[in-house]
This record gives structure tokens, sequence and C-alpha cells, in this order.
């Protein structure tokens, strides 16, 4: 089968006999793309989601293979994301179906619990954030409880919203307070995923967008310490040199993204975090299989 998760910021694809991964694709086509002022999705972010597919059916064998495709946070958001799916399924045949925070934050954890166990790191009591382009899902996860809340806040919905140091500063400060009070409990292990995180361990790693290795990514012990020096480095580089690490069209983005990463941190006054590439789209892989 073929698990395929269109965020607010990037679209993911990745094959799943129920045993062994095969190919996978993923690209930047910025969903939420001024979601904030429009309360609607673009033609240009439609058009950008359409030719992502269809790239994806020149590596992936569509043909005969059955697809599960989920979307999130931007489409929950929009006015016209019924027309928008309409759009997309007319010319790709894709038909995506829009689930809410809570699936979403519970399918993400059911695939990092799977590559925690097979790093044989999966610890008593964890906290796991998901820090999208439209919103931010966190977990708390105990062998006895799961608690999960979406926030609706996201790097894209966070950086395009802002025209200023002080309102970035104002806003990140309430994202703070509400991961602190947001969940019952005290997590033993900080525990992150998505495209911030997994582009700072990459970064750290001598990787770049090109070269990205997820093999290498999971199980990076991530320092809270190395994600301000991440911060400070890729902030005195150019769009261009700064690309090279974050993928086009993250250029800005990345930045409050690590601001949001920073926040987790310090709120839970957590020094280190696991990171884990696996995320929504190997939970709607690992749900085919394995459904509740």
């Amino acid at each position: 089968m073929i698990a395929i998760d269109l965020g607010s910021n990037t679209i993911r694809f990745i094959e799943y006999d129920g045993e062994i991964w095969g190919k996978s694709y993923e690209k930047i086509v910025r969903t939420a793309e001024n979601l904030h002022q429009t309360h609607t999705i673009g033609v240009n972010a439609i058009q950008r989601i359409v030719g992502a597919i269809h790239e994806a059916q020149k590596i992936i064998d569509f043909s005969s293979q059955e697809i599960r495709a989920y979307t999130t946070a931007a489409m929950r958001l929009a006015e016209n994301s019924n027309d928008v799916l309409d759009a997309i399924k007319h010319s790709t045949g894709i038909d995506f179906t829009v689930i809410d925070g809570e699936k979403e934050a519970l399918l993400t954890l059911n695939a990092v619990r799977y590559r925690l166990r097979a790093l044989d790191l999966e610890p008593a009591c964890f906290l796991l954030a998901d820090i999208g382009g439209g919103s931010t899902e966190l977990t708390l996860c105990t062998r006895t409880n799961i608690e999960t809340l979406s926030l609706d806040i996201g790097i894209v919905t966070l950086s395009e919203s802002i025209n200023d140091e002080n309102t970035m500063e104002n806003r990140i400060q309430s994202f703070k307070k509400s991961v602190r009070e947001s969940l019952n409990g005290e997590p033993s292990i900080l525990v992150l995923t998505a495209g911030t995180p997994t582009t700072i361990a990459a970064y750290l790693l001598g990787m770049d967008y090109e070269s990205y290795d997820p093999q290498k990514i999971n199980g990076y012990r991530l320092g809270l310490a190395e994600c301000y020096r991440v911060n400070h480095e890729l902030l005195a580089m150019d769009e261009a040199a700064r690309s090279r690490y974050v993928g086009v069209g993250r250029e800005n983005l990345i930045i409050a993204g690590i601001l949001m990463v920073t926040s987790i941190y310090e709120a839970l006054m957590c020094d280190e975090a696991i990171i884990i590439d696996d995320g929504l789209r190997e939970g709607i892989a690992l749900e085919y299989y394995n459904p509740s």
C-alpha cells in the first residue's frame, strides 16, 4: 500500500507491505501559504500539491497498490477545503480524508513508538511533540495512559502571521505557556518528530537537504544548546545558503520552527530530546495493516 500525508507545508509518500518499507518521496508544497490571511488554500498551493503527486507517481507505482491519503491542519482550517480536495482528486485521482488533531497525534505516536521499539529506546513515560506547518500535536504517553492536545500554531501559520520581533516573541511566549500548561504529568523524556527537529539533527550530522538520511536521524540525541547554536548559524546565512540545509521554500520557516522547538525544551525544563524521523506518513501505513 501507499500512505500519503498532506501536511500544511510538506506532502510525504511511502510504500509499505506490512513488513518492509519501500520507496518514499516528499516535497515542500506550502499548503497553508497565506491561510491566516485568506482563510483559504490558494490556486498556487493546489498546483504545487498536484505537481508533487505527479512527481511521486513517477517514483512509486500507484497503479497496483491500495492508497490511503490523509490531510491535516491546513485542510481543517481552510474554508474551501472541500473544493480543494475535489480539485486534487480530479487532477490526480487521489481522494484525501481530513483527520482531526487527535487522530493525527495518535497515528504519529504509533509510528514513533514503532521506531523507538526498533531502536530499543522506548521510555516508560515521554512527551511526543510534532510541530507541523499549521498545528502542533502534543502527546503524553505512559504505560497506562495517552493524553493528546492539538495547538493551532505551526511553523507556516506562525511565520506568516508575524511582522516584527516583538509580536514573534509574544507568540512564542504564549506557545511556551500553552505547552507548559497543556498536559498533566511529568514526562521523563522528550521525543521530537517533524521537519524542524530532523533538519536540526541533519545539519549537526553534516547532512544537507539533498543528502538527508532518516536512518542516521532516528534516535539522535539533540541537546537544547545545539538548537541554539544551529539557530545562530542559520540566521547568519543568506537564504540561498540556508536553503541548502533546510530545503527551498523553508528558508525562513525553519527559524520559526527552531524557536518553537526550543520553547518546548524550555517549557519542560528539558536539556535533551530523542529525534525520530517517522511520523504521520508511517502511522497511516501502520494503521492500514493494524486497524484499531
